[in-house]
């Protein structure tokens, strides 16, 4: 890959952020972020750009070069902030969990700073990288896809404008401008399978540029069957908090659209940032295809007369706990509440002391709902026909359902 990077980023920058008002930027300080960072602040021309950098404290010297890229963008008259992350738990995949600590932090910093957006710096060796790491987990269509060049996750919209350049190019521009990077040693660690990938590449003689382009043909792929998922769900009925499809719909459709639905399904109504596994949900179609009820990552699917309702399951609601604030369970925004009063699930045992058949709503689809409760009193806002002094209502609508269909 070769040519003028930087103009390679301006021109993404210009078509994912020209029309916003203010960016930030995550640079960890290596030559791809640092290289991000010295074109966004030329591109920036008044719009309000602001820099974070994430401590993960994972080795030695990690706050040393925080500080540095701290000097760095405080060179180029640019904010900065250091996202510090300790991680709680010694359990779990250590670098998923970092990479999702990395994502949470750097989104609460950009709410925090009215920043509508976020820009990271992945470039087409990622992709190439990616590729072949997915293709050794025998990944299906979405594995092997291109990184998209923006996406929503975390509360936050994440924008990659490098992703039209090459690491070899980027450095090359940084060394002809005298700007320094730092090499992070865990690059050269083969222990992590992005490394192994990136050694692979390189032994076999593989041309990164060609990679990208397959990833993202794949890509392309990918938005087509997302296209036709959406067409065959178009039908979808989101009331409640809860959604309904059509069985006849799903029924007709192949089983990659059907897997598709589903997943947007289950994450309109659980919040989730991530889908089922794919084994998991495959053997979940199977059941609910066939007239049985099952419950997937949170989410309950229920077959009716004519389609399948898709709810909260009543164990996920109960674990949301109770809370006076304005969202509960990722689902619900809350308003009015009274002092001494929360919000909770409703639960099997106060159901049974209500007329719940008349609201309409499945047995456990109750069960889950929101309640607002004052000591032992309570109140069922989605079982009353009645105003009532509270707001509740859904956090997602169906135009919300529909953009998960087409989701990356």
């Amino acid at each position: 890959m070769t040519g003028d990077p930087a103009g390679r980023i301006l021109a993404a920058l210009d078509r994912l952020a020209g029309d916003l008002p203010a960016l930030g930027l995550a640079v960890s300080g290596g030559g791809d972020s640092i290289a991000m960072m010295h074109v966004a602040a030329e591109w920036a021309r008044g719009r309000r750009l602001m820099v974070a950098t994430v401590d993960h404290g994972l080795r030695e010297g990690s706050a040393e070069e925080a500080d540095e890229v701290a000097r760095a963008a405080r060179a180029l008259g640019l904010p900065h902030a250091i996202l510090l992350w300790r991680r709680d738990t010694q359990q779990g995949n250590l670098m998923a969990q970092a990479r999702d600590a990395r994502l949470r932090l750097l989104s609460g910093w950009a709410q925090r700073n009215e920043l509508p957006a976020v820009a990271l710096g992945h470039t087409a060796n990622d992709l190439a990288e990616t590729l072949v790491m997915r293709l050794a987990r025998g990944s299906g269509i979405d594995g092997l896809a291109a990184m998209a060049e923006w996406r929503d996750a975390f509360g936050m919209r994440w924008l990659r404008p490098m992703l039209g350049a090459g690491r070899a190019d980027l450095r090359d521009w940084l060394s002809a401008r005298g700007i320094g990077w730092i090499d992070d040693p865990t690059n050269d660690n083969a222990d992590y399978d992005r490394v192994r990938a990136r050694q692979a590449i390189a032994s076999l003689g593989l041309d990164v540029s060609g990679l990208a382009r397959s990833a993202g043909h794949i890509g392309d792929a990918r938005d087509a069957l997302s296209a036709y998922a959406a067409l065959v769900s178009k039908e979808a009925e989101a009331e409640r908090g809860s959604l309904t499809l059509s069985r006849a719909a799903l029924r007709e459709a192949p089983p990659e659209i059907r897997r598709r639905i589903l997943v947007a399904a289950c994450r309109w109504v659980t919040g989730g940032d991530y889908p089922p596994r794919r084994a998991t949900l495959l053997h979940a179609l199977e059941a609910v295809m066939a007239q049985g009820r099952v419950t997937l990552d949170g989410a309950m699917i229920s077959p009716t007369a004519t389609g399948l309702r898709v709810t909260r399951e009543a164990a996920a609601a109960q674990r949301a706990g109770a809370t006076t604030d304005k969202i509960w369970d990722r689902r619900w925004t809350i308003g009015g509440l009274a002092p001494g009063q929360h919000v909770a699930a409703l639960g099997f045992d106060a159901l049974s002391r209500l007329p719940w058949r008349d609201s309409g709503l499945l047995r456990d689809e109750a069960a889950a709902s929101p309640a607002i409760w004052q000591g032992e009193a309570l109140v069922a806002p989605l079982l009353l026909r009645e105003a009532a002094a509270w707001t509740i209502r859904p956090l997602r609508g169906a135009a919300d359902f529909r953009r998960l269909v087409k989701a990356h």
